[in-house]
Order: structure tokens, then sequence, then C-alpha cells
């Protein structure tokens, strides 16, 4: 399996995009750097869009996807994919018709540019040679993260936004991960407003890190506050986490 990291940071600045990863071409987790990262033609190959949770860092890129394909004489419908309680907030926030075109009946009820497709947590679904589950972590919103298996039984692990969560180790439960894609968004001395909001740390990550058994091969850190990175990274260091590996934009993971 080859994922592209179009952006994985926890917030948009100038050299900082939001968090968007891109399977085969095809199958994307979270659109926060979606438009801004590909071209019309990548674009145009994207199928699936699995989102982890409804806040707006990853879910920005879906108007502007459907505005874009809109205008291609060769667009397919994109299908929406997540828990239910995102997409019935993103029903309800974001293609309602209020503050953007509702993609959802455009450019008409049958045929339209958006498909959205409610999976409950632990209920699989087959894309070709891959098996992909979603699975609730803990967030301030109703959120999943999803586990993604494929014909070789090769596996990744994406949180999305997550603090510390005991449930969703237990549920993925002595599977083998080979890759985690997991986060850490503040220093150690915002541990309290990390917890609140739903976010980790260097310090609250060893901890989840721990749960897991057996141990991940590859740990690939995501979502870091730019304002915070420097600490973040000093923190990381000092840990010293076996196979942990901070993301960059423009990387190519091999899992």
């Amino acid at each position: 399996m080859k994922i592209k990291v179009l952006g994985c940071s926890g917030a948009e600045f100038p050299g900082h995009r939001p968090s968007s990863f891109l399977l085969d071409g095809r199958i994307l987790f979270d659109t926060g750097s979606l438009t801004n990262t590909l071209d019309v033609r990548g674009q145009l190959k994207i199928e699936y869009i699995f989102l982890t949770h409804s806040h707006l860092d990853h879910i920005m890129g879906i108007p502007f996807l459907a505005d874009n394909l809109i205008f291609e004489k060769k667009w397919h419908p994109v299908n929406i994919i997540s828990i239910p309680p995102v997409i019935k907030a993103i029903k309800k926030n974001l293609l309602d018709g209020s503050i953007w075109p509702d993609f959802s009946i455009i450019p008409n009820i049958r045929k339209a540019i958006l498909t959205l497709r409610e999976l409950k947590p632990r209920q699989s679904i087959k894309i070709d040679d891959y098996l992909i589950t979603p699975y609730r972590v803990t967030h301030s919103v109703p959120a999943a993260g999803y586990l993604v298996e494929d014909n070789k039984r090769r596996r990744f692990f994406y949180t999305g936004d997550t603090g510390p969560t005991e449930a969703t180790w237990k549920q993925i439960g002595g599977r083998q991960i080979h890759c985690l894609i997991i986060e850490a968004s503040f220093p150690n001395r915002m541990e309290e407003i990390a917890i609140q909001t739903g976010h980790l740390t260097p310090r609250l990550l060893k901890r989840e890190i721990s749960k897991i058994n057996p141990m991940p091969e590859k740990i690939c850190l995501t979502h870091l506050k730019p304002q915070y990175s420097k600490d973040v990274k000093k923190e990381l260091e000092r840990l010293n986490i076996k196979n942990l590996e901070l993301l960059e934009e423009g990387q190519t993971i091999t899992v």
C-alpha cells in the first residue's frame, strides 16, 4: 500500500496544510488539503472519501471538489463515507444549500456529484483489494479512525483526531498494525486542553502506544499544531519512541 500525504498539519498556515491522505490515487481519508494540492486530473480520480469527523479542517475540500468536478465532462459520483453522526452533520451543516450548493442533489437527485453513505462503527466495506473498517475514537465530536487491510493482510490505522482512548485499541484487538498514523497536536504543558479538546501530547501519545498489542511496526505522526511544532518535536525526541516518524506533506508512506 502506498499512501500520499497531501496534508498532515493541525492547522492551516503558509507552508502547512490540514489532514488529507490519499490511497492509490482514488481513496481519500479526510479532505483538508484535497483541492489545494491535487490538480483537476487528480481530483477526477477520487471515488471514495472517508471522513474521520466533521471539523472544518477535515472536510473543507468537499465543496470545492464538487464545484470543480461539475464543470468537467467526464466526472463521476464521489462517495462520501463515515459513521452516522458525521454524515448527518455534513448533510445538516455543509450540504444544506445555505453556504454552498447542495451537490448531493446536483445536477439531479438520481445522478448527483456527491453520494453520502453511513458506515456503522466496526462495519467493514470492501473496495477492490481493501477492507476498510471504522472504529470510534475519542474526540470533542463523534469521530472514527479507519483500519485498512489489503489482500496480503498488511494493515494501517489512521486515527484522525483523537484523545486518550481505551476502547479503540481493545476493539482492534491483537491484530498487527503495520503502520499507525496517529496525532500529537500539543506540547506536554498543554495536556489539559489536549484532553479537553480530544487530542494528544507526546506524553499522552506514549501512553496510547503502550496500550497497543502487538506494537505497531511503524508509527507516523500527524496533526502537529505549527505554533508548537518545535516543542512537540523536542519532547518526542526525549521519549525515544521506537520506529516513530514525523510526517511531511508530499511524502509517500509505504505499508
